[in-house]
């Protein structure tokens, strides 16, 4: 139990702010969060030391959402604050909310597992090999992938007609501990 307590202490923060990203209001991240911990507690003996227990719990919820989307109880939107961070990380702050809208059409567009891969590095700050631990890949399997992803939300702004600085890339934001 206090092996329980010290990881949900440690975590709870982080993967709160995972569920919220990805979940259209407050109550929709808090039911997220308690069906991540509420699995965490039930397979406490599975549960990873240190910095793979954050991981682990990432891979978690990650299911949770995916089961949640399933069912019809989770629809997946972008809000104004999360589309600014995006347009953030391509260069200048668009002027109107005409590139802004652009860019947030551009992000929902891409697949689901592009949008994934975007998120853990531009809103959970996690690295190569943190994401392959979460998504239960081999690094280079991300380096690839995140390449290809990279490539096609390049892409669609540029259909879009989004101009963005391609000396920014999508990195890692600066992590808060």
């Amino acid at each position: 139990m206090a092996r329980f307590e010290a990881v949900y202490k440690e975590t709870y923060g982080r993967i709160t702010a995972y569920a919220a990203r990805r979940c259209d209001s407050p109550q929709d991240a808090a039911d997220a969060v308690a069906d991540t911990f509420t699995v965490a507690w039930r397979r406490v003996d599975e549960l990873p030391e240190g910095e793979q227990a954050m991981l682990w719990l990432y891979g978690v919820a990650r299911k949770v959402l995916a089961n949640r989307r399933r069912t019809g109880r989770y629809r997946q939107e972008r809000n104004a604050e999360l589309d600014a961070e995006v347009a953030d990380l391509y260069g200048r702050r668009p002027d109107s909310g005409v590139e802004l809208d652009a860019i947030a059409r551009a992000f929902r567009d891409l697949p689901g597992d592009d949008r994934e891969l975007l998120s853990l590095v531009a809103w959970e700050g996690l690295d190569r090999e943190e994401i392959a631990t979460v998504l239960g890949l081999t690094r280079n399997a991300v380096r690839v992938r995140l390449h290809r992803a990279r490539k096609r939300f390049a892409r669609a702004l540029a259909e879009a007609d989004v101009s963005h600085s391609t000396t920014r890339r999508l990195v890692p934001a600066e992590r808060s501990r």
